[in-house]
């Protein structure tokens, strides 16, 4: 039997939640893709300029936490399928801005259903003060990341 220390993968709350991530992303990217002929990646763009209409993709990868080249991939076909709009940045013509189409907005308010009854399903064994609760812990979580990538073993 090993001395060394291993993780309680039960307990280990960054696997925990990387579980749940990888299995709602994976499912959510079938359900879309069969039904929309869209991925989970190109929905968490529609779903941001819902939102957040006419930013760059600077503004996407800060916001959703993506790699500027997934973000990038999502946006071209996004755009080749005429979902979205690119057009120069007013305030710096170097940078592009994102918009979406009618036909994106139009696509966002019919995936939209269905992830809100995801949503709905997923949260259905919570009480609504739970549910409360949670998205209270996860916003506390999320503002702790910046400090968590900071950790440098090398320099504690």
């Amino acid at each position: 039997m090993s001395t060394e220390p291993q993780l309680d993968l039960a307990r280990y709350v960054p696997a925990l939640l990387n579980f749940l991530s990888n299995k709602l992303s994976s499912g959510a990217s079938q359900c879309y893709r069969k039904h929309f002929d869209i991925g989970v990646v190109e929905w968490r763009m529609l779903s941001m300029l819902a939102v957040e209409d006419g930013i760059t993709a600077n503004r996407i990868c800060q916001v959703i936490g993506l790699d500027k080249a997934a973000v990038s991939r999502s946006l071209r076909a996004l755009e080749e399928a005429g979902r979205v709009h690119m057009a120069a940045d007013p305030a710096d013509g170097r940078r592009q801005t994102v918009s979406l189409s009618e036909s994106g907005r139009t696509l966002h308010g019919r995936v939209l259903k269905v992830a809100l009854e995801r949503e709905r399903r997923l949260l259905s064994g919570l009480a609504p003060e739970e549910v409360d609760t949670l998205i209270d812990l996860l916003g506390r979580l999320n503002a702790q990341v910046a400090n968590v990538n900071r950790y440098d073993p090398d320099n504690p």
